[in-house]
């Protein structure tokens, strides 16, 4: 939370600070439609060569994003500033080959939080990168009644 009035309320974000924004993270959430609704997978990624690289292994969030349009959101925060931020990039997701590159320089530092092969490569071709910035609010500030486990932090 901060009370810094030189913090705009919120900020739409240039597409170059989105970018500085998302190669400083390295999860966020892709979401993708599979069969008759959408399903959101948290992912870890990397930005490289002015795309997203993630890896995943056969299974649903393959199948339902190679060759398709595809959302990915990041978000962050610095608590003790009282700011918080985030990302949206949008694109179809292609598979990459697994070359001596990809899989020295991606492949190293995509590192699979779950067990199991994830040998596919994917990478979000951005068609359009969208972000912003804002102040976090106070909880009194929220409208709505508190309860009582947010009141009893807040004492």
């Amino acid at each position: 939370m901060t009370t810094d009035a030189s913090i705009p309320e919120s900020a739409v974000l240039p597409a170059e600070e989105c970018w500085r924004l998302l190669q400083g993270d390295s999860v966020g959430r892709l979401a993708v439609w599979v069969n008759d609704h959408p399903e959101i997978f948290p992912i870890n990624y990397k930005v490289h060569n002015d795309s997203l690289v993630f890896r995943t292994g056969a299974g649903t969030k393959l199948a339902s994003a190679l060759g398709k349009q595809v959302a990915f959101e990041a978000d962050g925060s610095d608590n003790d500033g009282g700011v918080a931020w985030s990302v949206v990039v949008r694109g179809p997701a292609t598979a990459l080959d697994r070359t001596p590159e990809v899989l020295d320089h991606i492949g190293r530092l995509l590192l699979p939080w779950e067990t199991g092969r994830k040998d596919h490569f994917l990478r979000i071709a951005p068609e359009s990168v969208s972000g912003r910035r804002f102040r976090i609010a106070a909880p009194l500030t929220w409208g709505g009644p508190l309860d009582d486990a947010t009141r009893a932090g807040l004492e």
